[in-house]
């Protein structure tokens, strides 16, 4: 690729941004409401990687987006993303002791509080993005709404969690495991993309670039996990290993062999970085960013 980014640099400048956005949009609270603002606060700011926060400022940067307000889009995006691991973890739909290095929400505190947990951050997400610090103009802020409720529901993650609950019933069938890949995961990439051209207001072309970019990149990102899943290390990973196989789940491995989904991966990885051409050196973190999934 010939890039100089420092990409694990660049994308813990991303983390310690992130994590002090949320952290300041979500102060710590007394009285009744502690136990439920302390949980929110435990699910944002863990060790998670942050790649959907890097995505939304990586291509903001690419249209020279007041980067305040791609951190509060970024925020706004990880509150979802993590109510949607505190949901899943849960006993009635993964039941996962182990989230990013430590115990899952419904562990640390109770079941209760986790659903409640995932119930606040999703709401909270929405608060963010209609607020006028995210944009001055509504237009955009609407747009930036109706995008994140459209890739977050019933056509979107949560069709894609439902599928994938009945994952056993998808059998071999590699283009519904596809579909409810790009609905369960690509879905948020894709805002995570989408919110930073809406943001810079970008062209159609560019848009058009920036979405077969998120297509390939959320697929990929959704092989290399599951490949982990059957290779990787849990103390590694921070999160169990081996789940998908034990619950009979179809995933791109079970369905394509190992060999078979690692050239697939490499496929999509190269293809995601063709559509960043278009925007030069300006894309090379983000091209970075596909090599460490690549690898």
């Amino acid at each position: 690729m010939g890039n100089q980014i420092n990409f694990p640099a660049r994308l813990e400048e991303t983390a310690i941004k992130i994590k002090a956005t949320l952290s300041a949009l979500i102060p710590e609270a007394e009285g009744p409401e502690q136990q439920l603002i302390s949980a929110m606060r435990y699910a944002v700011l863990g060790n998670g990687k942050y790649l959907r926060p890097f995505l939304v400022l990586e291509t903001g940067r690419l249209f020279d987006v007041d980067e305040a307000r791609l951190l509060r889009v970024a925020a706004a995006l990880e509150a979802v993303h993590c109510y949607s691991l505190v949901h899943d973890d849960l006993p009635c739909m993964d039941d996962d002791d182990l989230r990013r290095g430590r115990p899952t929400v419904h562990k640390q505190y109770d079941e209760a509080t986790a659903v409640l947990t995932g119930d606040a951050l999703l709401t909270f997400a929405f608060e963010i993005l209609s607020d006028a610090q995210t944009h001055f103009d509504p237009n955009v802020r609407l747009q930036l709404v109706a995008l994140l409720a459209r890739v977050s529901g019933a056509k979107g993650m949560v069709g894609g969690q439902m599928m994938d609950m009945s994952g056993a019933h998808l059998g071999n069938d590699i283009a519904a495991i596809s579909r409810m890949q790009r609905l369960k995961t690509g879905g948020l990439f894709g805002f995570a993309v989408e919110s930073g051209a809406i943001l810079g207001k970008a062209s159609d072309r560019m848009r058009h670039a920036l979405g077969g970019f998120a297509h390939d990149f959320g697929l990929a990102f959704q092989i290399a996990d599951d490949i982990h899943d059957v290779v990787g290390k849990a103390e590694n990973l921070g999160k169990a290993v081996g789940k998908d196989q034990s619950h009979g789940k179809a995933t791109f491995v079970s369905v394509m062999g190992l060999a078979s989904a690692k050239a697939h991966l490499e496929f999509l990885c190269n293809q995601a970085k063709e559509h960043l051409d278009v925007f030069g050196v300006r894309a090379d973190a983000l091209k970075a960013l596909v090599d460490s999934v690549a690898k």
